[in-house]
């Protein structure tokens, strides 16, 4: 099996962007890095562009790394999907390539890639979010991740309030942990004071703004929001709520309700409530478009094409309109 393919797949956005950081850092010489790593998108790289990247030879390091998201959405067709494995397979071991994309646990084992993988193409790992009940165990982990230490009653009640978001939990343990300035453990207290998320009344309101063509209103409450909350923390909470809308649709045309959504995201009972109302005032295509919208503003933020407030403010404005 090449030890220079993988392909990262799964729910956990958080996860999977760890992990390509992990490779970012591989490189021993940080002057070097930036000249040996390309971050492409899929969906809006040449051939031509995609070719040269994974060709070219490293400059003054033993290899180059290109990092490829969403594959899925540029090879679509069987010919075309095909030809791209014949592509990687041919990538010189002068090249690191990762390939990742958002693939949902169901349809994981027979993800075209995955199925590739597994006969020696690449090296494919899985990254899933956890499961409700073992969200206060990741969040532990996290802490330690993170050089810090959280309770496990502290730990509990952040995974009521965050549910199996694994990105905003990330984001909140972050916080915390630079609230007791890690001289001490994260205490139930702790997570009462500084983890209530106050800005999500908001979220939601915006969300009701956009699905009623309020325009005007959706982007003043966004304006309102960015005064009090980072620009990154803020965008995590939008993409998350418009998963949340994404998932809760899914099981209200299977004829599900409140409780079913609720079980389904594991959120808090009137987190389900408002996402279940908003899920039914979007149809699932409109929801699928706003979600890949998002993550392809998510990846220009990402490779400093434009700020994360001024990709809120355009996505705010296209929806409303």
């Amino acid at each position: 099996m090449p030890n220079n393919i993988f392909f990262l797949y799964g729910n956990d956005e958080f996860a999977i962007a760890r992990r390509v950081r992990e490779f970012e850092s591989e490189f021993p010489d940080p002057t070097t890095a930036g000249m040996n790593t390309a971050r492409l998108e899929a969906r809006s790289v040449s051939e031509n562009d995609l070719n040269n990247a994974v060709n070219a030879m490293p400059f003054l390091a033993p290899r180059r790394l290109v990092i490829l998201a969403n594959p899925s959405a540029k090879y679509s067709k069987p010919n075309e999907r095909k030809k791209f494995e014949e592509f990687l397979s041919a990538a010189p071991g002068s090249v690191r390539l990762v390939l990742y994309e958002s693939v949902e646990p169901r349809d994981a084992e027979r993800h075209w890639l995955v199925k590739w993988a597994a006969k020696g193409g690449a090296k494919a790992q899985g990254f899933m979010l956890p499961r409700q009940k073992d969200m206060p165990g990741w969040i532990i982990n996290e802490a330690k991740n993170q050089s810090g230490v959280i309770e496990p009653p502290a730990a509990a009640r952040l995974a009521e309030m965050i549910g199996t978001d694994t990105r905003q939990a990330g984001m909140e343990i972050a916080k915390l942990l630079a609230y007791v300035n890690w001289e001490r453990p994260v205490k139930l207290a702790d997570v009462e004071t500084v983890s209530i998320v106050t800005a999500e009344p908001d979220i939601f309101s915006m969300v009701d703004a956009l699905a009623e063509g309020k325009a005007g209103a959706a982007q003043k409450l966004l304006h309102r929001l960015l005064e009090n909350e980072e620009a990154f923390a803020l965008w995590g909470m939008v993409i998350r709520q418009f998963r949340l809308l994404l998932q809760a649709r899914e099981v209200i045309d299977a004829r599900g309700m409140i409780p079913d959504v609720q079980e389904a995201l594991g959120v808090h009972p009137f987190v389900a409530e408002k996402v279940y109302a908003q899920a039914k005032r979007f149809p699932m295509a409109t929801l699928e478009l706003i979600y890949h919208r998002l993550l392809a503003m998510d990846e220009a933020a990402k490779n400093g094409q434009v700020t994360l407030d001024l990709a809120l403010d355009m996505f705010v404005g296209e929806l409303g309109k």
